[in-house]
């Protein structure tokens, strides 16, 4: 090997060595802030319930402080019961965000693609769009025979509009000297959806998908407030009716990290489809 390619070899493994080193300090950067975050946080809830604790008409409430909380927390974990109380709710959550890919997806690419369509479809998804998703909670009880379809109903219906529209704009952004040279190449609309359509709104779709899930995880706790004997939600009200605050505390802290662990998932996925990698 030559001088000029030993040097070449240096200098391209120095530069990999350089590229590690910024993303372990990066990586180090945003673990520091978010401990901070958390920290930060803590202290709060903590200087909250020192206050609870010194306020004689509050003092009932001093279990939801950290430290009981935590050990309630603990005791939960060796028992089981945080799988327990979190399975049901998962598959819901689950089956309604499933549901609603499957119904979002395809109706946001034919709303995208079809001028006609979206111009029809518009102001009927928008109004019921802004319909409160537990608003249709009578209605869901009626058309349903169990709890479980209720609540994924509940869910779905959540879910749906994100999902939908995310997709449609993104299609709506596909350059359409895409489309047009996939045709001169021979492709049919079948071959334009799954090589250039789905690609180019992948990031679109998963981006809808986080917003979505983000939403039916919060409207999960009150849906489930319904005759089910399962679930963080159940979990949430039988702490309540029970007085047991620090079982209370520690379900709330269980549905923050479970949504937050979700949350994350889907950060990393739309960073993987994302073509633009510096942008995330």
């Amino acid at each position: 090997m030559t001088d000029a390619a030993y040097s070449q070899a240096e200098q391209s493994s120095a530069s990999e060595t350089g590229a590690r080193v910024a993303a372990l300090k990066l990586w180090l950067r945003s673990v520091t802030i978010a401990a901070l975050g958390l920290g930060a946080l803590g202290a709060l809830w903590a200087l909250g319930g020192w206050y609870i604790s010194q306020t004689p008409g509050m003092r009932a409430f001093a279990q939801l402080a950290p430290v009981p909380t935590f050990e309630r927390l603990w005791v939960m974990l060796q028992r089981g019961e945080v799988w327990a109380m979190s399975a049901p709710s998962l598959y819901r959550v689950g089956w309604g965000l499933g549901i609603a890919i499957m119904v979002g997806v395809p109706m946001g690419i034919l709303i995208g693609r079809l001028a006609w369509l979206r111009d029809l479809s518009n102001a009927p998804f928008q109004l019921l769009r802004m319909i409160s998703p537990l608003s249709w909670m009578p209605i869901a009880v009626m058309a349903f025979a169990t709890w479980d379809g209720a609540i994924i109903f509940l869910i779905f219906v959540a879910a749906v509009w994100p999902i939908m529209f995310a997709t449609a704009a993104g299609v709506k952004r596909i350059d359409p000297a895409w489309l047009k040279v996939s045709r001169n190449l021979g492709a049919n609309p079948l071959h334009q959806l799954i090589y250039v359509i789905l690609p180019a709104i992948a990031q679109d779709i998963m981006t809808g998908i986080r917003l979505a899930l983000g939403i039916a995880w919060v409207v999960l706790v009150p849906a489930e407030y319904l005759g089910v004997s399962s679930g963080l939600g159940f979990a949430i009200n039988d702490a309540r009716d029970s007085l047991d605050y620090a079982r209370l505390g520690a379900t709330v802290l269980v549905i923050g990290i479970i949504g937050y662990v979700l949350d994350s998932l889907c950060l990393l996925a739309i960073k993987r489809f994302s073509w633009l990698r510096s942008d995330t």
